[in-house]
């Protein structure tokens, strides 16, 4: 009866309208033993772990595997058969070496991926705190059960769901859930619904959910869900059912592939029959069109994409940036739209007191995070707090009416100074609001305070913070024995209990016109993103302890307030601005409030003229359609669901966009899988975004994306260069072919020779191509469309023309070699070789640059410049090595036909030099600034 019981209480979702007690007698539970040790492993046992479920991991020998299902390859196992059966032995054995180099490649890129990701893993909560028979234990979070009592403190993260039981000024930060960058207030009271209406997941104040972090107070809970049930599991389930898209990359080659696999068959057939028309040998023919095949497909590409991808993704973990997939690269490359989570992201996730304002004076405090290094400025000059009362008054009530504490610990910076200095890296342990305020007083009275000076006050009473006062107060006994109550709060709550204020120097009565100035500067505050603190105090006569609030709490002077933000990124406007001059629109997506969003999206540049902002409620009355024409102009969306971020992105991917998305936050995991591009944090990110992700950032920041995405634009751009370079190298060799087939002349070249080339002379310098330097323009040009063909911007014609020059050359060499001496066509084929292959050499070098071979120094990649060394020694082995002119058809040759050959084979590149130089002239590079719009930020009202 017992085991039915729970389960019939399962299906419950809506704890918070139950009172604690109703819950735990559902989930048989005991509001101070907690579960017996048997019953807890027997649920253990029935309901499975508290874990969430992870995508399967593939075995590695499929990961292996996986590296064989390109298109290109399955067409050169193909190659590999046809060359075995017609008894090319050597074509089919280099072939296979070609295809097993290329996906070992891929297999250890992959799998260094998958373990540099697994090094940075952070789990959600890896033990807990819980009451079995009575006893306190300490246990593996991935045991709890529904019905376990847990035991919360600040520093903890949530384990699972938990209806809170207690609440001692108990503050969740659910920021990684919502959105939310403030800590939210918990109670164990049960929460009303009305009419049966769902109350907002930020607003289930007696529940504390898994992964959230405990920043203060302390509190217990009953387990009511687990793994997959708790809220961060449905997320988990969401992001699994999304779809993944394949790269632009992919569908580009693959479709390439296809397009030169119907080359090659055409060629084939058309080489086949016109060798028989001419009174050749079938047999003899069908070789001749094989060997035409395998000229039109460059063998030697998908390893040579994958090493150009995988030394791309070296080069972007030296920057920080891990990439789980090689062809993820490239897509940043393209990404037209980067779409950014604010807290943590854009951020630094650390609230900072900005302003302080009293007597009509703001003052400005400098510093950063937790640093309690700062200074107050006033008119633009720095001022002593010690010389003003009142902002000494508010620094004090911020420093004892609070319970974070803030510390600090030593790290060494003899690895990145170079020199045996120290650095102190300062934490918050409790609220990140106190914390601030901690700073803040610390900042105007030393981390000593004045407290050191003349012994130390004591607090004698808190009464503490809560949703329906909106202050908090403490009671101190100074060292002269008097009592004092000092409060911090909300303005309009602190003003509504203030009879005084302090203002310039006086106590005076607080007017109904200066209360009215005090609203009306929390308002100003307020519209700059700030949250707004008031500050009191009360000085007590014939104070008693155990006293209500209710007869503390008024009667108060008023001080003053104080604004603090979560500050932006240091690095974060300089980043979006190159984003901006690249072309690229950046948009922030966050649960927060619309005016924070809008002062942060202000501050960092992401609005520029034409950005607007879209709150989640007005987006729930959108069609997909209306959305999708609104995204175009939308820089700032504020307070969003998880369900709204996938709409989003699939917003914009509808208008033609290579959205990349960038999170922290379980809630950003579905649109990261969803985007084109997804981007986790590598510090902050939750498991569940990291498996969603493309590229991970180890460093956290939002510059690094930048990094990656001017990586993404060069290796694409490298990409194709090589792509220029081997296709017309194969368009050079297929006309040979082609042309002397159709003139009735002997092959010029053997089809041992078009491989040797194809995976030997090609690869080599192609290779260095992938990691040639980028352009100086490179973020100065718009992204790419995603749907543009990869022979687009005139590399279709640069192939076709440098190919046709290079056949039309190396068949001139052959008829002028071969009519000088007929009867030795070994002579003239190598002769044929040998000037393909330098023709090539050559214009390897022109493929550097979209103008001529003249605009770029040629020594600058030395890497080309060995590999071109390299293949020159190697086709010299060919040609003049005893052992080897055998296999390879070939003889020596001489002074004479080396001139004909160097001639020959620089023809094209010069006479393709001379254009691009009169083309290029007339072309230079140019950086187009961004032009400067002033506007101010419109919200959108569909």
């Amino acid at each position: 009866m017992e085991e039915m019981k729970v389960e019939s209480q399962q299906p419950i979702r809506k704890w918070y309208t139950l009172a604690a007690t109703e819950v735990i007698e559902a989930l048989q539970s005991n509001s101070s033993q907690g579960l017996a040790q048997q019953e807890a492993e027997r649920r253990l046992a029935k309901q499975g772990a508290n874990k969430l479920a992870e995508s399967k991991k593939k075995p590695l020998y499929t990961v292996f595997l996986d590296q064989f299902k390109d298109f290109m390859v399955v067409i050169l196992f193909i190659a590999t058969l046809i060359s075995y059966f017609l008894g090319e032995y050597l074509d089919a054995i280099t072939i296979i070496a070609i295809i097993i180099i290329n996906g070992v490649l891929g297999f250890i890129q992959e799998a260094r991926a998958e373990r540099s990701l697994q090094a940075l893993k952070d789990l959600a909560s890896p033990m807990a705190r819980v009451m079995r028979d009575g006893h306190l234990s300490m246990i593996p979070a991935s045991q709890l059960v529904p019905g376990d009592l847990v035991l919360l403190e600040a520093g903890d993260r949530v384990p699972a769901d938990l209806r809170l039981v207690s609440a001692n000024r108990l503050e969740i930060e659910e920021s990684a859930l919502t959105g939310e960058s403030l800590p939210v207030s918990k109670t164990a009271r049960k929460l009303e619904h009305t009419n049966g209406a769902q109350v907002p997941l930020g607003d289930q104040k007696n529940l504390g959910f898994m992964g959230t972090m405990v920043t203060g107070g302390t509190g217990s809970g009953i387990v009511v869900e687990t793994g997959m049930n708790t809220e961060i599991g449905k997320i988990a389930h969401l992001m699994n059912t999304a779809e993944e898209a394949e790269t632009p990359l992919q569908v580009r080659l693959e479709q390439m592939g296809k397009m030169l696999v119907v080359v090659a068959v055409l060629l084939t057939i058309v080489v086949i029959v016109a060798g028989i028309w001419h009174g050749h040998e079938l047999f003899t023919m069908f070789l001749a069109g094989v060997s035409l095949a395998v000229a039109a497909i460059p063998e030697g590409l998908p390893a040579i994409v994958t090493v150009a991808l995988a030394l791309g993704v070296q080069r972007m973990i030296r920057r920080n940036a891990i990439v789980r997939k090689l062809p993820s690269v490239e897509t940043l490359g393209c990404a037209s739209v980067i779409c950014s989570d604010k807290t943590g992201t854009l951020t630094q996730n650390k609230m900072t007191v900005t302003h302080v304002w009293h007597s009509d004076t703001m003052y400005e405090v400098s510093g950063r995070g937790y640093e309690p290094q700062g200074a107050f400025h006033l008119y633009g000059k720095t001022v002593s707090p010690a010389r003003d009362g009142a902002l000494n008054q508010i620094l004090r009530i911020a420093d004892r009416c609070n319970n974070a504490t803030l510390t600090s610990e030593e790290q060494s910076a003899r690895k990145l100074l170079g020199m045996g200095k120290t650095t102190r890296t300062w934490h918050v342990m409790g609220d990140p609001t106190e914390g601030a305020l901690k700073v803040l007083a610390a900042k105007g009275q030393g981390t000593g305070s004045e407290r050191s000076k003349n012994g130390q006050s004591v607090r004698v009473e808190e009464y503490p913070f809560d949703s329906e006062r909106k202050m908090m107060s403490v009671v101190e006994k100074g060292t002269d024995g008097t009592y004092t109550l000092l409060t911090k709060g909300a303005a309009e709550a602190i003003l509504a209990r203030s009879t005084h204020i302090l203002w310039k120097g006086e106590l005076q009565p607080l007017s109904a016109t200066l209360r009215h100035q005090v609203l009306d500067q929390t308002e100003k505050m307020a519209a700059r993103a700030l949250r707004v603190l008031a500050f009191g105090y009360r000085q007590l006569q014939g104070y008693r302890s155990g006293q209500p609030h209710t007869s503390m709490e008024n009667h108060l002077v008023f001080v003053g307030l104080v604004g603090m933000i979560d500050p932006p990124r240091e690095e974060v406007r300089p980043a979006i601005a190159l984003c901006h001059q690249a072309g690229i629109k950046t948009v922030m997506i966050t649960g927060d409030h619309k005016v924070t969003a809008e002062a942060i999206a202000r501050q960092i540049g992401m609005t520029r003229g034409y950005g607007e902002v879209l709150e989640g409620r007005e987006l729930d009355n959108m069609s997909d359609d209306q959305l999708a024409e609104y995204a175009e102009r939308v820089s700032v969306y504020a307070r969003v669901s998880p369900e709204h971020k996938l709409r989003i992105v699939r917003a914009l991917q509808s208008r033609g966009h290579v959205v990349a998305m960038t999170g922290d936050g379980v809630n950003d995991a579905p649109a990261i899988k969803t985007s084109d591009i997804g981007i986790a944090m590598g510090i902050t990110g939750t498991d569940v975004t990291k498996e969603a992700a493309d590229l991970v950032l180890r460093d956290d920041n939002f510059a690094t994306i930048v990094a990656a995405v001017e990586e993404g634009r060069n290796i694409y751009d490298n990409i194709r260069k090589f792509i220029r370079y081997l296709l017309a190298s194969n368009v050079g060799e297929i006309l040979v072919m082609f042309f002397a087939m159709l003139l009735g002349l002997p092959l010029p070249l053997v089809p041992i020779q078009i491989l040797w080339v194809n995976l030997v002379t090609d690869g080599l310098p192609a290779m260095a191509l992938g990691v040639d330097p980028a352009e100086r323009d490179t973020m100065y040009q718009k992204p790419r469309n995603k749907n543009e063909n990869i022979f687009s911007r005139g590399l279709g014609w640069k192939i076709i023309s440098r190919g046709f020059l290079i056949g039309a050359m190396t068949l001139l060499a052959f008829w002028l070699t071969l009519h000088e001496n007929p009867d030795d066509l070994v002579h003239a084929q190598t002769v044929a070789f040998v000037t393909l292959v330098m023709a090539q050499l050559i214009h390897v070098f022109d493929c550097r640059s979209q103008y001529s071979v003249f605009h770029r120094n040629i020594f600058e990649n030395k890497y080309l410049v060995w590999a071109v060394v390299s293949s020159l020694v190697l086709v010299l082995g060919v040609v003049y090595i005893d052992a080897l002119q055998p296999i390879f058809k070939t003889t020596d040759l001489n002074f004479r036909d080396w001139a004909l050959i160097l001639v020959t084979s620089g023809i094209p590149t010069f006479v393709a030099g001379i254009g691009g130089v009169l083309y290029g002239g007339r072309s230079k590079e140019k950086k187009a600034a961004p032009k400067k719009k002033s506007s101010s930020m419109r919200t959108v009202r569909p």
